[in-house]
């Protein structure tokens, strides 16, 4: 059963593979009159097929195309035809105006009820899965008119306003790929489940359709509104947290606060002029320490922990200590995983993504990975459901996993294992959880543009890539992906 807005991701993983997405809604559409043509006997019958301005109704147009061999079709856009969401259904609408005989297009009808009683089948191609809030007009009234109708009404891809407080009842959803969320006879009649052509790796492995939950900035924000991170890490190392910032940076966090034993402080501030540094006593993160930290996640959106701390047993308390009582998101990171490791009560209550690779993951849950990537998902899904955490594993495919989906990321190379590209892994998710990315969406976007951006580099330097080359990529990768998330959903 897939979410509403993966269905947006699948699309767009589904381009990225080489499927275009004008054969995706030319098979959709195919889809819908095959079923309808099935299920009915349409000779001498009068189809109307109401169609919205976004793809659901470029589906629709589809339908008719084919629908039409068999019966009277009749197709009344809801919208202005300036309005069309995408140059695909903008292309099928001038299909079927080319089509004689028993096709008629109306746009605008006002009429809407009358066509509706007209008809011996409805099909519903007005609003898909993109559709947010309330019904608006025409919407709400011709749901209203459809579902006192008593009509035969076929539902494309999900029934128009599934989810609200009104919605289409219809006796038969044709829907996609797999069922979506909420489906459910009571609510979309009997469901037919079409394969379109997407593949099946544009579900399990990241891509750039994911970058649709890239967190966005509101036009009239001020600074501090796109997020605000604190990290704690540094004392025996000093260039881990500074990759972490550097990263968190680079996708378009505000403000990023390191808090860092005082030996390290000057080190990691030489770094970047960008970086507000906050000393903390001696040479090593400690118990005395603890509640400056704990005062200055009361203004932060996430906290990252781990880089750079080193694992003396005073420090691996104080970590434990921190995260028992952390009110905020958190990346959990290299030295800090030992911690958890040893004391996994410290996550009770916790929201947030654990980075290990594999010798890590030993140490968090105390079992050895398998070897095969189906066992490697497997336990990595376990795992993250029992501690209700999301897990981000790092190897040659990433395997992230909230303990209910689970996403392989297959972007990075060998020249990744150089020493600082799991900090900048750490940066890029902590990033995303300060700008409000939910746990799981930041781990699977940061595994895909860590890796990307790694990619990127080694093409570049080869074997001889470091930390530093993988930041300074990430704007790159944004810039590549950036079309894929400005594309949003169609609204009503």
């Amino acid at each position: 059963m897939i979410p509403f807005e993966e269905v947006h991701v699948l699309d767009r993983n589904a381009q990225y593979l080489g499927v275009a997405t004008s054969q995706l809604m030319e098979n959709a559409g195919k889809a819908v009159a095959d079923a309808v043509m099935k299920r009915y006997n349409l000779a001498k019958k009068k189809v109307l097929v109401l169609c919205g301005t976004g793809n659901n109704g470029g589906d629709g147009f589809v339908a008719a195309r084919y629908l039409r061999v068999q019966c009277e079709v009749t197709v009344a856009l809801l919208g202005e035809e300036k309005n069309l969401s995408s140059e695909n259904a903008r292309i099928n609408l001038s299909k079927i105006r080319t089509k004689a005989g028993n096709l008629k297009l109306l746009i605008l009808p006002a009429n809407v009820g009358e066509l509706i009683g007209q008809s011996d089948v409805v099909i519903d191609a007005m609003l898909g899965v993109g559709m947010s809030g309330k019904l608006r007009e025409p919407y709400a009234g011709i749901v209203k008119r459809l579902n006192a109708s008593h009509k035969q009404v076929v539902s494309v891809d999900v029934p128009t306003g599934m989810g609200t407080d009104l919605a289409v009842k219809p006796t038969m959803t044709v829907t996609f790929h797999d069922l979506k969320e909420g489906m459910e006879d009571a609510r979309c009649g009997k469901v037919v489940v079409a394969d379109i052509g997407i593949p099946k790796e544009a579900q399990t492995y990241i891509g750039p359709g994911e970058f649709v939950y890239m967190p966005r900035p509101r036009a009239g924000s001020r600074k501090g509104e796109n997020g605000r991170l604190v990290i704690v890490g540094g004392g025996p190392y000093t260039g881990a947290p500074a990759f972490t910032a550097l990263s968190a940076y680079r996708v378009g966090v505000d403000l990023v606060r390191i808090l860092t034993p005082s030996s390290a402080a000057g080190i990691i501030a030489s770094y970047s002029p960008t970086f507000i540094v906050h000393p903390l006593a001696g040479q090593g993160l400690n118990a005395s320490h603890v509640e400056d930290i704990m005062a200055s996640l009361n203004d932060c959106d996430a906290l990252a922990i781990g880089p750079g701390l080193g694992s003396a047993p005073d420090t691996l308390a104080a970590v434990c200590d921190i995260l028992s009582r952390c009110p905020r998101p958190v990346v959990i990171d290299a030295d800090a995983i030992r911690a958890v490791g040893q004391n996994r009560k410290a996550l009770k209550g916790l929201r947030g993504v654990i980075t290990p690779h594999a010798g890590e993951f030993e140490l968090l849950t105390g079992e050895k990975l398998p070897e095969d990537l189906e066992g490697r998902s497997r336990a990595v899904r376990n795992w993250a459901k029992r501690l209700e955490m999301t897990i981000l594993l790092k190897g040659q495919i990433d395997v992230v996993s909230d303990g209910n989906l689970v996403k392989l990321n297959r972007t990075g190379n060998p020249g990744m294992t150089v020493g600082g590209t799991g900090d900048v892994l750490t940066g890029v998710v902590a990033g995303l959880l300060a700008k409000k990315a939910s746990p799981f969406n930041a781990a699977r976007l940061g595994a895909m543009t860590c890796g990307y951006s790694g990619d990127l580099a080694f093409a570049e330097a080869g074997y001889s890539l470091g930390p530093l080359d993988v930041v300074c990529k990430i704007t790159e990768t944004m810039k590549k992906f950036v079309e894929w998330w400005t594309q949003r959903p169609e609204g009503q």
